[in-house]
Protein backbone atom coordinates (compact mmCIF):
# COMPACT_ATOMS: atom_id res chain seq x y z
CA UNK A 1 0.00 0.00 0.00
CA UNK A 2 0.97 3.97 0.07
CA UNK A 3 2.13 4.37 3.64
CA UNK A 4 5.68 3.74 2.81
CA UNK A 5 5.88 6.32 0.23
CA UNK A 6 4.24 8.44 1.98
CA UNK A 7 6.57 7.96 5.37
CA UNK A 8 3.51 6.81 7.02
CA UNK A 9 2.97 4.77 10.26
CA UNK A 10 -0.35 3.53 9.21
CA UNK A 11 -2.86 4.41 7.35
CA UNK A 12 -4.66 7.57 8.03
CA UNK A 13 -7.86 7.65 6.62
CA UNK A 14 -9.96 4.14 7.95
CA UNK A 15 -13.35 3.99 8.46
CA UNK A 16 -13.43 2.80 11.47
CA UNK A 17 -14.23 4.67 14.43
CA UNK A 18 -10.42 4.60 16.30
CA UNK A 19 -9.69 7.16 18.93
CA UNK A 20 -6.74 7.77 18.52
CA UNK A 21 -7.76 9.74 14.89
CA UNK A 22 -10.44 11.88 16.92
CA UNK A 23 -10.32 15.24 15.89
CA UNK A 24 -11.29 18.03 18.51
CA UNK A 25 -12.67 20.61 16.45
CA UNK A 26 -14.81 23.15 17.73
CA UNK A 27 -17.99 21.45 16.59
CA UNK A 28 -16.65 17.94 18.04
CA UNK A 29 -15.12 18.94 21.16
CA UNK A 30 -18.36 20.82 22.07
CA UNK A 31 -20.26 17.79 21.74
CA UNK A 32 -17.62 15.86 23.68
CA UNK A 33 -18.08 18.42 26.60
CA UNK A 34 -21.79 18.43 26.45
CA UNK A 35 -21.98 14.55 27.07
CA UNK A 36 -19.62 15.04 29.59
CA UNK A 37 -20.76 17.68 31.76
CA UNK A 38 -24.34 16.10 31.61
CA UNK A 39 -23.44 12.67 32.85
CA UNK A 40 -21.29 14.64 35.78
CA UNK A 41 -24.39 16.28 36.23
CA UNK A 42 -26.87 13.18 36.78
CA UNK A 43 -28.84 14.02 33.82
CA UNK A 44 -31.20 11.23 32.63
CA UNK A 45 -31.60 11.48 29.03
CA UNK A 46 -29.02 12.92 26.49
CA UNK A 47 -29.26 13.09 22.54
CA UNK A 48 -26.74 13.31 20.01
CA UNK A 49 -27.96 13.11 16.39
CA UNK A 50 -25.78 14.12 12.94
CA UNK A 51 -26.43 12.70 9.50
CA UNK A 52 -24.67 9.85 8.29
CA UNK A 53 -20.98 9.40 8.21
CA UNK A 54 -20.62 12.73 10.57
CA UNK A 55 -18.52 10.80 13.22
CA UNK A 56 -21.17 9.76 15.95
CA UNK A 57 -19.53 6.50 16.30
CA UNK A 58 -16.44 7.89 17.00
CA UNK A 59 -17.66 10.58 19.40
CA UNK A 60 -19.12 7.96 21.41
CA UNK A 61 -15.94 6.04 21.54
CA UNK A 62 -14.23 8.90 22.45
CA UNK A 63 -16.49 9.88 25.51
CA UNK A 64 -16.43 6.49 26.29
CA UNK A 65 -12.70 5.97 26.63
CA UNK A 66 -13.05 9.85 28.63
CA UNK A 67 -15.36 8.33 31.74
CA UNK A 68 -13.34 8.19 34.43
CA UNK A 69 -13.47 5.20 37.39
CA UNK A 70 -16.36 6.76 39.24
CA UNK A 71 -18.56 5.40 35.82
CA UNK A 72 -19.49 2.06 34.67
CA UNK A 73 -20.46 1.83 31.05
CA UNK A 74 -22.79 -0.17 28.86
CA UNK A 75 -22.12 0.17 25.31
CA UNK A 76 -25.18 -1.60 22.58
CA UNK A 77 -24.15 -0.70 18.87
CA UNK A 78 -27.67 -2.00 17.68
CA UNK A 79 -30.77 -1.20 19.46
CA UNK A 80 -33.10 -2.89 16.88
CA UNK A 81 -34.07 -5.05 19.22
CA UNK A 82 -37.48 -5.48 21.07
CA UNK A 83 -37.70 -4.23 24.76
CA UNK A 84 -36.79 -8.18 26.56
CA UNK A 85 -33.65 -8.38 24.21
CA UNK A 86 -32.46 -4.66 24.96
CA UNK A 87 -32.91 -5.46 28.79
CA UNK A 88 -30.55 -9.15 28.03
CA UNK A 89 -28.14 -6.95 26.26
CA UNK A 90 -27.69 -4.22 29.19
CA UNK A 91 -27.63 -6.83 31.92
CA UNK A 92 -25.42 -8.48 29.74
CA UNK A 93 -23.14 -5.58 29.41
CA UNK A 94 -23.33 -4.79 33.56
CA UNK A 95 -22.34 -8.97 33.80
CA UNK A 96 -25.57 -10.12 35.44
CA UNK A 97 -26.57 -13.61 36.00
CA UNK A 98 -29.70 -13.78 34.23
CA UNK A 99 -32.22 -17.38 33.85
CA UNK A 100 -32.58 -18.18 29.88
CA UNK A 101 -36.31 -18.08 30.83
CA UNK A 102 -36.32 -14.60 33.07
CA UNK A 103 -39.58 -12.31 32.24
CA UNK A 104 -39.02 -8.59 31.76
CA UNK A 105 -40.34 -7.92 35.25
CA UNK A 106 -37.64 -10.07 36.55
CA UNK A 107 -34.99 -9.01 34.26
CA UNK A 108 -35.96 -5.31 35.44
CA UNK A 109 -35.89 -5.98 39.15
CA UNK A 110 -32.42 -7.75 38.50
CA UNK A 111 -31.03 -4.68 37.00
CA UNK A 112 -32.03 -2.67 39.25
CA UNK A 113 -30.56 -4.83 41.69
CA UNK A 114 -27.27 -4.26 40.25
CA UNK A 115 -27.66 -0.73 39.68
CA UNK A 116 -28.29 -0.39 43.53
CA UNK A 117 -25.18 -2.32 44.06
CA UNK A 118 -23.10 0.22 42.20
CA UNK A 119 -24.82 3.31 43.21
CA UNK A 120 -23.40 2.09 46.62
CA UNK A 121 -20.17 1.52 45.38
CA UNK A 122 -20.66 5.24 44.69
CA UNK A 123 -20.21 4.53 40.33
CA UNK A 124 -22.44 5.63 37.83
CA UNK A 125 -24.00 4.06 35.41
CA UNK A 126 -24.02 5.18 31.70
CA UNK A 127 -25.60 3.48 28.85
CA UNK A 128 -24.52 4.75 25.18
CA UNK A 129 -27.01 3.08 22.67
CA UNK A 130 -26.06 3.62 19.06
CA UNK A 131 -27.66 4.20 15.32
CA UNK A 132 -30.55 4.51 18.26
CA UNK A 133 -32.64 5.57 14.91
CA UNK A 134 -33.55 2.06 14.68
CA UNK A 135 -35.24 1.46 17.63
CA UNK A 136 -38.84 0.34 17.63
CA UNK A 137 -41.40 2.70 19.27
CA UNK A 138 -41.81 -0.07 22.19
CA UNK A 139 -38.44 -0.15 22.86
CA UNK A 140 -37.94 3.59 23.07
CA UNK A 141 -40.68 3.43 26.07
CA UNK A 142 -38.71 0.28 27.71
CA UNK A 143 -35.91 2.78 27.75
CA UNK A 144 -38.01 5.55 30.29
CA UNK A 145 -38.56 2.74 32.33
CA UNK A 146 -35.06 1.89 32.99
CA UNK A 147 -34.94 5.95 33.68
CA UNK A 148 -37.74 5.42 36.28
CA UNK A 149 -34.91 3.26 38.47
CA UNK A 150 -33.43 6.24 40.71
CA UNK A 151 -32.57 6.71 44.40
CA UNK A 152 -34.27 9.76 46.30
CA UNK A 153 -30.78 11.92 45.00
CA UNK A 154 -30.27 10.68 41.73
CA UNK A 155 -31.15 8.35 38.60
CA UNK A 156 -29.65 4.98 38.77
CA UNK A 157 -29.18 4.81 35.00
CA UNK A 158 -28.36 7.81 32.62
CA UNK A 159 -28.69 6.96 28.72
CA UNK A 160 -26.99 8.71 25.83
CA UNK A 161 -28.81 8.23 22.35
CA UNK A 162 -26.60 8.20 19.39
CA UNK A 163 -28.83 8.55 16.19
CA UNK A 164 -29.34 9.66 12.76
CA UNK A 165 -31.99 12.86 12.03
CA UNK A 166 -34.89 10.34 11.95
CA UNK A 167 -34.52 9.86 15.76
CA UNK A 168 -35.92 13.46 15.90
CA UNK A 169 -39.06 12.20 14.16
CA UNK A 170 -39.61 8.60 16.44
CA UNK A 171 -39.62 10.87 19.60
CA UNK A 172 -42.11 13.22 17.99
CA UNK A 173 -44.59 10.44 18.39
CA UNK A 174 -47.04 11.20 20.95
CA UNK A 175 -47.36 7.60 21.82
CA UNK A 176 -43.37 8.24 23.73
CA UNK A 177 -43.52 11.99 24.32
CA UNK A 178 -42.86 11.72 27.68
CA UNK A 179 -39.63 10.15 26.92
CA UNK A 180 -38.94 13.12 24.20
CA UNK A 181 -39.46 15.58 27.56
CA UNK A 182 -36.82 13.66 29.76
CA UNK A 183 -34.07 14.68 27.26
CA UNK A 184 -31.99 17.11 29.06
CA UNK A 185 -29.41 17.58 26.75
CA UNK A 186 -29.26 17.36 22.96
CA UNK A 187 -26.30 18.04 20.68
CA UNK A 188 -26.76 18.24 16.41
CA UNK A 189 -23.12 17.12 14.66
CA UNK A 190 -22.57 19.06 11.77
CA UNK A 191 -20.17 18.32 8.67
CA UNK A 192 -16.94 19.84 8.95
CA UNK A 193 -16.45 23.35 6.82
CA UNK A 194 -14.08 23.75 4.58
CA UNK A 195 -11.04 25.17 6.86
CA UNK A 196 -11.95 22.75 9.94
CA UNK A 197 -12.29 19.60 7.03
CA UNK A 198 -8.16 20.94 6.27
CA UNK A 199 -7.17 20.75 9.84
CA UNK A 200 -9.18 17.43 10.12
CA UNK A 201 -7.20 15.60 7.04
CA UNK A 202 -3.93 17.29 8.32
CA UNK A 203 -5.06 15.98 11.66
CA UNK A 204 -4.99 12.34 10.05
CA UNK A 205 -1.82 12.42 8.40
CA UNK A 206 0.21 14.00 11.06
CA UNK A 207 -1.66 11.09 13.52
CA UNK A 208 -0.52 8.59 10.82
CA UNK A 209 2.98 9.82 11.51
CA UNK A 210 3.31 12.08 8.21
CA UNK A 211 5.92 14.84 8.86
CA UNK A 212 6.79 15.88 5.16
CA UNK A 213 5.53 19.22 3.97
CA UNK A 214 1.62 19.64 2.40
CA UNK A 215 0.64 16.48 0.84
CA UNK A 216 -2.95 17.69 -0.48
CA UNK A 217 -2.68 20.89 -2.70
CA UNK A 218 -5.27 23.42 -2.04
CA UNK A 219 -7.89 22.70 -5.26
CA UNK A 220 -7.39 19.23 -3.96
CA UNK A 221 -9.14 20.16 -0.32
CA UNK A 222 -11.30 22.38 -2.04
CA UNK A 223 -12.67 19.58 -4.47
CA UNK A 224 -12.26 17.21 -1.71
CA UNK A 225 -14.62 19.54 0.54
CA UNK A 226 -16.97 19.98 -2.25
CA UNK A 227 -17.38 16.37 -3.10
CA UNK A 228 -17.89 14.97 0.58
CA UNK A 229 -19.98 17.76 1.66
CA UNK A 230 -17.64 17.94 4.64
CA UNK A 231 -18.55 14.46 5.77
CA UNK A 232 -15.69 12.72 8.11
CA UNK A 233 -16.40 9.50 6.37
CA UNK A 234 -16.63 10.46 2.84
CA UNK A 235 -13.87 12.96 3.70
CA UNK A 236 -11.91 9.64 4.39
CA UNK A 237 -12.90 7.76 1.76
CA UNK A 238 -11.84 10.02 -1.24
CA UNK A 239 -8.47 10.81 0.69
CA UNK A 240 -7.76 7.25 0.75
CA UNK A 241 -8.39 6.90 -2.94
CA UNK A 242 -6.82 10.02 -3.73
CA UNK A 243 -3.33 8.61 -1.87
CA UNK A 244 -3.68 5.33 -3.76
CA UNK A 245 -3.87 7.25 -6.99
CA UNK A 246 -1.48 9.70 -6.36
CA UNK A 247 0.92 6.33 -5.61
CA UNK A 248 0.22 5.10 -8.66
CA UNK A 249 1.60 7.76 -10.47
CA UNK A 250 4.49 7.70 -8.30
CA UNK A 251 3.81 11.26 -7.32
CA UNK A 252 4.09 12.80 -3.47
CA UNK A 253 1.56 14.75 -3.52
CA UNK A 254 -2.25 15.13 -4.16
CA UNK A 255 -3.73 17.32 -6.95
CA UNK A 256 -6.94 18.00 -7.54
CA UNK A 257 -7.52 15.19 -10.90
CA UNK A 258 -6.87 12.44 -7.63
CA UNK A 259 -9.49 13.82 -5.90
CA UNK A 260 -11.90 14.29 -8.75
CA UNK A 261 -10.93 10.19 -10.05
CA UNK A 262 -11.52 9.04 -6.41
CA UNK A 263 -15.10 11.39 -6.33
CA UNK A 264 -15.94 9.86 -9.63
CA UNK A 265 -15.29 6.53 -8.56
CA UNK A 266 -17.57 7.08 -4.82
CA UNK A 267 -21.32 7.12 -5.65
CA UNK A 268 -22.32 9.07 -2.80
CA UNK A 269 -19.80 11.67 -3.60
CA UNK A 270 -20.87 12.77 -6.92
CA UNK A 271 -23.73 15.11 -5.98
CA UNK A 272 -21.51 16.71 -3.69
CA UNK A 273 -18.74 17.40 -6.54
CA UNK A 274 -21.17 18.09 -9.29
CA UNK A 275 -22.51 20.55 -7.47
CA UNK A 276 -19.17 22.49 -6.58
CA UNK A 277 -18.60 22.22 -10.72
CA UNK A 278 -22.16 24.04 -11.08
CA UNK A 279 -21.20 26.59 -8.69
CA UNK A 280 -18.27 27.09 -10.41
CA UNK A 281 -19.32 27.39 -13.45
CA UNK A 282 -21.89 29.75 -12.30
CA UNK A 283 -19.35 32.35 -11.22
CA UNK A 284 -17.78 31.50 -14.59
CA UNK A 285 -20.90 32.76 -16.47
CA UNK A 286 -21.44 35.60 -14.14
CA UNK A 287 -18.30 36.95 -14.88
CA UNK A 288 -18.30 36.45 -18.10
CA UNK A 289 -21.32 38.39 -18.33
CA UNK A 290 -20.26 41.16 -16.43
CA UNK A 291 -17.42 41.42 -18.50
CA UNK A 292 -19.94 41.46 -21.61
CA UNK A 293 -21.66 43.77 -20.44
CA UNK A 294 -19.17 46.03 -19.43
CA UNK A 295 -17.63 45.83 -23.29
CA UNK A 296 -20.63 46.24 -25.61
CA UNK A 297 -22.60 48.67 -23.26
Amino acid sequence: MYAAHFGLRELPFGITPDTSFFFACNTYQEALNTLVIAVRNGEGFIKITGEVGTGKTMLCRKFLASLDEGFVSAYIPNPYLEPRTLMLALADELEIGIEKDADQHQLLKSINQRLLQLAAEDKRVVLCLDEAQAMPLETLEALRLLTNLETEKRKLLQIVLFGQPELDAHLSQESIRQLKQRITFHYRLAPLNRDDMAFYVAHRLSTAGYQGGRLFKPNALKLLHAASGGTPRLVNILAHKALMLAYGEGMHEVVARHVRAAADDTGAARHGIWGWLALAGTVFVAAGCGIAWTYFR
